[in-house]
């Protein structure tokens, strides 16, 4: 049987979807699966596959983004005509999933220093973006860089510039997987939620209750976390 090509370079560990997507490749073309036909159910993938959910769906939006299958919503996963070759899995960096899970981390201890140190101007600055993000609700791009703002001015709050840095670097890990996987599962329940989870936080913070800025922005971010994985 021929094979995928390979998925890291010698002496690298490979990201969990692009093993994911090769082994779904590899059971494409084992169980001869035709262009055009119904993949199973995401549940029962992963259960035979057994790999979260989670990390089968980044692998099935690394895979519509090479043209191996096509995610139509509401209707399922199907392979495309492209799924006859093997094709080689491209990189693209940190998998949805793990920029989640280190930014529930990272940007739950971010908001509670916040609410420790911010001062009156560095509050003003998150009411800010959150009034901005509320007056953009139905501009995506516009909505998304208010988002962008929210969690920098977070940052910023602590009165650590490293804080940005890191913030900046992990919205940069935000890329076309992230783009992808949110195209196709992000809800109108979540955007407007997504709204009263930063207000939520600005409380916290605007209040000086660290523990309740850190349990707020830890929800907000299991919630996206939920939302993105769940059948």
């Amino acid at each position: 049987m021929k094979k995928v090509p390979a998925i890291a370079e010698p002496g690298q560990e490979p990201r969990l979807y692009r093993v994911v997507a090769a082994r779904i490749q590899d059971l494409i073309r084992e169980d001869k699966i035709q262009p055009g036909t119904r993949l199973p159910a995401e549940r029962e993938l992963a259960a035979k596959l057994e790999v979260s959910r989670a990390s089968l769906r980044e692998a099935l939006i690394v895979l519509e983004l090479s043209g191996i299958v096509e995610v139509r919503g509401g209707s399922g996963v199907y392979v495309s005509e492209k799924a006859a070759a093997p094709s080689d899995v491209p990189e693209a960096g940190p998998g949805p999933f793990e920029v989640l899970a280190a930014r529930r981390m990272i940007e739950s201890e971010i908001a509670a220093l916040a609410a420790k140190n911010a001062t009156d101007s560095a509050i003003d600055a998150i009411l800010k973006a959150v009034e901005e993000m509320e007056r953009q609700h139905d501009d995506r791009a516009s909505n998304e860089n208010a988002d962008r703002n929210f969690h920098l001015a977070l940052a910023r709050a602590t009165g650590n510039t490293a804080m940005v840095g890191v913030i900046e670097y992990l919205w940069a890990q935000r890329g076309s997987l992230w783009h992808k996987l949110k195209e196709h599962f992000q809800t109108e329940e979540l955007r407007k939620q997504t709204l009263i989870d930063h207000r939520n936080i600005l409380a916290a913070i605007a209040s000086h209750d660290a523990p309740a800025a850190r349990a707020a922005m830890r929800a907000h971010l299991e919630r996206v976390t939920r939302t993105f994985s769940r059948g």
